[in-house]
């Protein structure tokens, strides 16, 4: 009875993204947008823009309508509505914005646009590549559905950012690395719903020519890689802005002998300040940084230094304290790189621990603080570096390190929050970011949350989760049924509900977790009333998407990644309720007095056991995900993660095999050896006893 109130109640708060939809909504949602009606589309012309800087646009629009199923021409005249790329400057441009009595502010110039049914036209006007470009995009989504199912929305749209940066930070050193190709398709992607930046986080994963120990052979960024990525983004108008950690999280280097001297401690984490190797390693990296990326932007990290104090600067630390120590080191960092010209980035973790050293950091530095859980208000992160006079960029998360797919009942709140006070307290950027802490995340499940801090980076004010929860699945997939947004609802539901319960949420920690340990079965007296409920969530999430597939032709990789996620949900809870149900079928055949031991045997390992089921949960998805994992990454790091499943599975298999053994002890002698000589707990605390 308590798991069914809290499910309705986690339902009942979430936006519901499967009723029909009237109007035509988009990501992120133009400023200003008046519709006219719809009509079906069969073919539609893409014509030569007159600026040569905007035919990328152009080639942009028609590859992306043919992979579509939508028929494209690109003669002077062709069939069906015909797309025109015009700049603000052109004399036909003006005439029609004229004609529709349409105004192209200041405000507009750098990034925004205009589009106005124009007869059997639709104009896009843009004052500069960026904002024809992001234009262009916009009209990807007034044509709804795909193939026969398209319908051209004829829509006036007045449309520019909020903010000037928008981003997205991705983890590159704590197991997946991208490969260049599924890089290429983050920047197509992220600049479809008019992302400006991607920033990639190095801790060792860059290959320096100056320090070729530091990069992990197969699992690294090579110099080849950096300059074709980087010629690749700026097609798209977007800025690859790199993060090389250049204090902290730099174990991945301090662990080898030749670096480790220039450690707080031996082979940690943190560079020590005041010793002499440090600030030239710092000035080698960045020399190549800065050869590599021409970004007018370099992050330097510097957060989370734990470790200060604790080694080679604790007497300095004793006499000046922390926080003076760490900016001292911070501004000498600043000091040698800044004959490179570069504006700095740094995490603002000093805000939190030393807000009063604030205004001594140079001013033209631009924190970046960050929180990645929802609030009620996110100034306390931002304000001591307004006050002190900083440009400000903020960073919320998606939420989905540790966890078996992206928790986006607190991702989406966050990145709400946060972008909101960030825009109503000056910053200029926003930064969404994916950690990648247990090296097990998939980049295709991070969309959801990757689309939304998109749409609130770009929109004015505090962006509507309801709206884009009943966007997503049209305008990312292309599916018209409201199957997968019900899909992403139910998953977010599961999170939420074992949330409510107060065991996390669907953690990698509850997916690897063995229910027979100690630790295991003091979790599953906690997790027992919510197994339930959390299953039949994920399960009509499965059903969703098998359901919405056969009619999805876009982003079928993400639509897979979703399934896995799921399926990994749904595995959790099987594997508590089957582990419970093993011990209490084990109690019963070793009764004495049980009518039919030889059938409760048979049930827990047997051509169907349960133990077999476990087996089988634990080899079935890790297939599904070696493949999902290597449509997006290189094999460097794929055996540290298979390696768990394979031992899960075959723990589950050994187990099997001890219990099999018995059960020929017993149609032998009648009799069951001990649970616990088994690796099976005698009983479960809290678990009812099955009926005999």
């Amino acid at each position: 009875m308590k798991s069914a109130i809290a499910l309705t109640l986690v339902l009942a708060i979430l936006p519901s993204a499967a009723l029909a939809q009237a109007d035509l909504h988009l990501i992120p949602q133009p400023r200003e947008m008046q519709l006219e009606g719809s009509a079906p589309i069969r073919a539609m012309t893409i014509a030569r823009p007159a600026n040569s800087e905007d035919a990328f646009a152009a080639a942009d629009l028609v590859s992306s309508f043919k992979e579509r199923g939508i028929a494209v021409s690109t003669a002077e005249s062709g069939p069906g509505p015909r797309v025109v790329l015009l700049r603000l400057g052109a004399p036909s441009a003006r005439a029609v914005l004229l004609r529709h009595s349409l105004a192209f502010d200041s405000a507009m110039r750098d990034e925004g646009y205009v589009i106005t049914p124009d007869g059997n036209r639709i104009v896009v006007i843009g004052a500069t590549p960026a904002g024809v470009f992001y234009g262009a995009q916009t009209v990807k989504q007034i044509i709804v559905g795909d193939g026969d199912q398209a319908r051209l929305y004829r829509a006036t749209v007045r449309d520019w950012p909020a903010m000037r940066y928008r981003g997205f930070h991705d983890d590159l050193s704590r197991g997946p690395v991208p490969t260049l190709d599924f890089q290429k398709k983050q920047i197509r992607t992220l600049a479809a719903y008019k992302m400006n930046v991607l920033s990639p986080y190095f801790e060792h994963t860059l290959a320096y020519e100056s320090d070729p120990l530091i990069a992990p052979p197969g699992g690294a960024l090579s110099h080849a890689d950096v300059k074709e990525l980087v010629a690749y983004a700026a097609r798209y108008h977007v800025d690859v802005i790199p993060e090389q950690e250049a204090f902290g999280h730099l174990h991945h280097i301090l662990k080898y002998e030749i670096y480790s001297p220039l450690g707080e401690t031996p082979h940690g984490h943190v560079l020590a300040p005041g010793q002499a190797g440090s600030l030239p390693l710092i000035k080698r990296l960045f020399a190549e940084i800065d050869s590599l990326f021409p970004s007018h932007f370099v992050h330097l990290g510097a957060d989370e230094t734990f470790e200060l104090g604790r080694g080679q600067t604790a007497e300095r630390v004793k006499t000046e304290g922390i926080g003076a120590v760490y900016l001292d080191f911070l501004k000498q960092i600043e000091s040698a790189l800044r004959p490179s010209g570069k504006k700095f980035l740094f995490w603002g973790d000093v805000a939190m621990n030393s807000p009063e050293l604030v205004k001594t950091l140079p001013k033209d530095l631009i924190a970046v603080p960050w929180h990645y859980s929802p609030d009620t208000s996110f100034a306390r992160f931002i304000n001591p570096f307004r006050d002190a006079g900083m440009e400000t960029w903020v960073a919320p998360g998606v939420n989905s390190w540790n966890r078996v797919y992206p928790n986006n009942a607190l991702a989406l709140p966050n990145i709400q929050g946060f972008i909101r006070d960030g825009q109503r307290l000056g910053s200029t950027g926003a930064l969404i970011t994916s950690w990648d802490d247990d090296g097990e995340s998939l980049f295709n499940q991070t969309w959801y949350g990757d689309l939304f801090g998109a749409a609130a980076a770009w929109q004015r004010g505090e962006s509507s989760i309801d709206a884009f929860a009943s966007s997503y699945g049209r305008v990312f997939h292309g599916d018209l049924s409201g199957k997968i947004d019900e899909a992403e609802r139910r998953i977010t539901a599961a999170h939420a509900l074992l949330r409510a319960g107060g065991v996390g949420d669907a953690s990698d920690y509850l997916f690897w977790l063995d229910p027979w340990t100690d630790e295991g079965q003091s979790m599953a007296q906690r997790i027992r009333p919510y197994t339930h409920d959390v299953r039949i969530l994920a399960e009509s999430a499965l059903v969703f998407i098998a359901q919405a597939k056969p009619h999805v032709v876009r982003e079928r990789d993400a639509l897979d990644a979703l399934e896995l996620g799921a399926r990994r949900i749904d595995f959790i809870g099987m594997k508590f309720q089957f582990a419970d149900e093993v011990v209490g079928m084990y109690d019963r055949a070793a009764d004495s007095t049980s009518k039919s031991p030889a059938r409760d045997l048979a049930d827990i390992t047997g051509i169907n056991g349960r133990l077999q089921d476990l087996r089988d949960g634990y080899s079935l998805i890790r297939d599904e995900y070696e493949k999902l994992w290597l449509r997006e990454n290189r094999p460097y790091w794929l055996r540290n993660v298979l390696a768990r499943y394979d031992i899960a599975t075959q723990m589950w298999i050994d187990r099997g095999e001890r219990i099999n053994l018995a059960r020929q002890q017993w149609y032998r002698t009648h009799k069951l050896p001990p649970a616990a000589t088994l690796g099976m707990p005698a009983s479960m605390p809290g678990l009812a006893p099955m009926a005999r």
